[in-house]
C-alpha cells in the first residue's frame, strides 16, 4: 500500500506547487535598460499600499501601452520603473507643458516626441482617489510617465523596484 501512496502524494505535491507557481505572475527579477533610471537588475517586491518616492514597477493599462508599443517607445511586454510622486489625497495638475504637485510646478512636458510626433497630454487639475498614483521621475526630462498619461490606478503596481545591481542612468531613481 504504501508503494502506491508514493507515486500519489508526489503527483498531489507537484501538482500543488505547479498551482501556486500560477498563482502569483509577478516578475520577481527583472532587467532595466532604460536610461531613466540607472540602467540594470530590479528586484520587485509587493508594496501595499504603495508609498510616496518609491521608485515601482509598472504595467501599463492596455488602452496606454497599445499607443506606445505602436510608435515603438516600448515593446508589448515592457515594465517601466517609475517613482511614485503623488498619492492618495494630492492634487496634479498640467497646466500646459508645466506639472504640479500640491501647487508647485515639479515637472515640464514637452509637445512632441523626438520625430516630431505629438505626445499624449492631458490638461486641468486631479486629486487622485485612493486607489490612484501619479508617477513621475521628475529629474528625467524625457520619462515617459504620468506627465502624458496623468494618474493611474495603482492596480498597475507589481511592486517595488529595490535595484541589485546598476550603472548609469538617470540621477533620479
Amino acid at each position: 500500500m504504501s508503494t502506491a501512496v508514493s507515486p500519489l502524494l508526489a503527483a498531489g505535491l507537484s501538482l500543488s506547487l505547479l498551482a501556486a507557481a500560477q498563482i502569483d505572475r509577478t516578475p520577481r527579477l527583472i532587467w532595466n535598460a532604460s536610461a531613466s533610471v540607472p540602467v540594470g537588475l530590479y528586484v520587485v517586491r509587493a508594496s501595499n499600499p504603495p508609498s510616496l518616492g518609491n521608485l515601482v514597477a509598472v504595467r501599463l493599462p492596455k488602452d496606454l501601452s497599445s499607443g506606445m508599443v505602436e510608435r515603438g517607445y516600448v515593446s508589448a511586454d515592457t515594465l517601466l520603473l517609475k517613482r511614485i510622486a503623488a498619492v492618495s489625497g494630492m492634487t496634479v495638475c498640467r497646466d500646459g507643458l508645466d506639472i504640479a504637485i500640491g501647487g508647485t510646478v515639479v515637472a515640464q512636458a514637452v509637445s512632441a516626441d523626438q520625430q516630431g510626433r505629438p505626445l499624449p497630454s492631458w490638461t486641468g487639475c486631479l486629486t487622485l482617489a485612493s486607489d490612484e498614483v501619479f508617477l513621475l521621475l521628475a529629474g528625467v526630462a524625457d520619462s515617459l510617465d504620468g506627465r502624458y498619461f496623468g494618474p493611474l490606478s495603482a492596480d498597475t503596481i507589481l511592486g517595488r523596484a529595490i535595484p541589485l545591481w546598476t550603472f548609469g542612468g538617470a540621477e533620479d531613481a
